[in-house]
């Protein structure tokens, strides 16, 4: 049965803010993701006067606190319903519906229960929350899921939102109270951190992405009224709040207005990142593989291995139009991971294909669904967002964490197969299995895991296998109070994989080089790739156009294969620069434009 409740709206304004009318919604307006030039116009006086001491508990949770991962277990999906986009959020709840709750904030539930019906979506599985709202962009007002000492108990934490909106800043508010679980915020100084949900990624494990708009947002100057904050200072207040040990944080886009990350790339787990592609020198590909190559020069997974990377092309409009020549952003990124299923951005057919397939083969065994975000009266990516802009989860209240690192494949077919997981269940774990098979029609093969004796982890050995075998695998948790988990989450009809190679290949190495300097003219971080056959010593420096030296980017060993190496354009003045790499006797130059 459907609960509705019916709730004043959880803003009380002063006297002050009373002056500022703040941007309100009304059936036929629709905000953007963006501000409005409206919303531009009162923010400092909206900022100055408006109270952001009444969201939840304001100092920080204490103790070992867990940011969860959007691939980990869901109980809630959250959405505003705004009547401007019924087909697109029809189709998220009806898809949604068959893997988890689904809670509509909405002004009259019976027109949205109406319109449902209409469009042929069950009433299953569905609550609502009759309270004022502002907009549809619930990603970036809504709390994100947090775990005390990794699987305990449930808690949500929310940021300062970034927007004059008031009734969607206190929307999470609303979803705590629904959940009965404890609010934290970001609202008091020196803690007052300004954010948003679509700047937000995490691995699950301490380590969080974004771009440097959280940075700019918290720095002297910023239009919030907080407190000004360096990076030291915005780092701080992640771990205080958010248990993130490492914050990555990548140049923002030339072309992306809003400085989302989610509008060009997006975690899968724990190891692997979907990344929007442009055709070569188009909009905003050159700085995001600039970027892109800038984290895995520096960064490493939590398992202290290269990120991987799955690139997905990124269609233009229908008169071949990219946002630099004023086409929308576009994107398959801005999708949505709702336990075994996956909610994706559509646009043509001719494009949809091949991204649908990418994301197939990037995550076996999920449900794909696409949904189109383009159409004439439903062209929700015309106010730059999609499907992940839209939505939000909360985390399920009784969590299994399992993390481990899929085995790669292997030359090895005389030894076994050594696989580790750390498992974790608030009850602790009763026992723990991996399930494996030598085809995919194959039945599986159970073997139970060892607990090794300390922390969390359990192995087991899987039996050396013929060459040109193929393993497909999972791993199952069972907890003491009786709770089931499997990793990946859409085992056993989704799996990881390895197989065992016939011999070692070889690499073809070619000579000493400096490949293309990208972005190219450059704004921000540039990255420049150097190649070489083996370790060398070397020289890459940044030059003026008469050959003086402006600056050593890097001076030792070049190792074998390629390595990039950076340096930030908007440091220097506008002008023609050469970039020159001298090693062993030889000298390569390129010409940069500074912008």
């Amino acid at each position: 049965m459907n609960r509705i409740y019916s709730l004043l709206a959880a803003c009380t304004l002063t006297s002050a803010f009373a002056q500022v009318t703040p941007i309100s919604n009304t059936e036929n307006e629709v905000l953007p993701r963006s501000l409005t030039p409206a919303e531009r116009r009162i923010m400092g006086e909206y900022y100055a006067n408006y109270s952001f001491g009444e969201k939840g508990i304001e100092v920080p949770p204490g103790g070992s606190i867990r940011c969860a991962a959007q691939w980990e277990e869901v109980q809630t999906l959250v959405i505003t319903w705004t009547n401007q986009y019924n087909t697109i959020q029809s189709k998220i709840v009806d898809a949604a519906q068959e893997e988890c709750r689904v809670l509509i904030a909405c002004s009259d539930s019976n027109s949205v229960k109406n319109t449902l019906s209409n469009n042929g979506v069950p009433d299953v599985n569905l609550e609502f929350l009759e309270i004022p709202y502002n907009s549809i962009w619930m990603r970036d007002y809504g709390a994100n899921t947090m775990y005390r000492n990794d699987v305990d108990s449930l808690f949500l934490v929310d940021w300062i939102y970034n927007r004059p909106r008031p009734d969607d800043d206190v929307m999470p508010e609303e979803h705590a109270a629904w959940h009965g679980v404890p609010l934290y915020s970001t609202t008091q100084a020196p803690s007052d951190l300004v954010n948003t949900g679509g700047n937000w990624m995490s691995d699950g494990l301490g380590t969080a992405f974004a771009s440097e708009l959280i940075l700019d947002e918290n720095d002297a100057g910023n239009p919030y009224q907080v407190t000004v904050k360096n990076e030291t200072d915005v780092n701080n207040i992640m771990s205080d709040f958010m248990g993130i040990t490492r914050y990555i944080k990548m140049t923002v886009l030339p072309y992306d207005d809003i400085h989302h990350i989610d509008m060009h790339m997006k975690l899968i787990d724990e190891e692997t990142l979907l990344v929007s592609e442009y055709p070569a020198g188009v909009a905003d590909g050159p700085q995001i593989e600039a970027n892109l190559q800038y984290v895995l020069s520096n960064y490493t997974s939590v398992f202290g291995t290269p990120y991987k990377v799955v690139r997905i092309t990124v269609p233009p409009s229908t008169t071949g139009s990219y946002p630099n020549t004023g086409g929308s952003y576009r994107t398959y990124t801005n999708s949505v991971l709702i336990n075994k299923t996956v909610l994706v951005p559509t646009y043509r057919t001719e494009y949809d294909t091949t991204a649908l397939r990418t994301l197939e083969e990037a995550l076996p065994g999920y449900t794909i669904v696409g949904i189109d975000v383009d159409n004439s009266g439903q062209n929700l990516i015309s106010l730059s967002g999609a499907l992940h802009c839209i939505t939000h989860s909360i985390g399920v209240a009784d969590p299994m964490l399992i993390v481990h690192q899929p085995l790669e494949d292997t030359y090895d077919d005389v030894n076994p197969y050594f696989v580790s997981a750390e498992i974790q269940h608030r009850s602790g774990i009763a026992s723990a299995s991996i399930f494996y098979k030598l085809s995919l029609g194959g039945a599986y093969t159970q073997l139970a895991m060892t607990y090794s004796g300390s922390g969390n982890t359990w192995t087991a050995n899987i039996p050396a296998q013929a060459v040109g075998t193929t393993i497909y695998y999972y791993i199952e948790g069972i907890a003491n109070s009786g709770k089931i988990q499997v990793r990946p989450i859409v085992a056993p009809t989704g799996f990881w994989e390895f197989k065992v190679m016939g011999g070692l290949g070889i690499d073809e190495l070619n000579g000493a080089n400096m490949l293309e300097v990208f972005p190219n003219p450059a704004s921000a971080m540039t990255c420049i790739p150097v190649s070489t056959p083996l370790d060398l010593e070397g020289r890459l420096t940044l030059c003026d156009i008469t050959g003086k030296t402006v600056a050593v980017l890097h001076e030792g060993i070049f190792p074998m294969g390629e390595s990039n190496y950076f340096f930030a354009a908007n440091q220097y003045s506008a002008g023609s620069y050469l970039v020159v790499l001298e090693s062993e006797g030889r000298k390569t130059t390129q010409k940069v434009m500074i912008r």
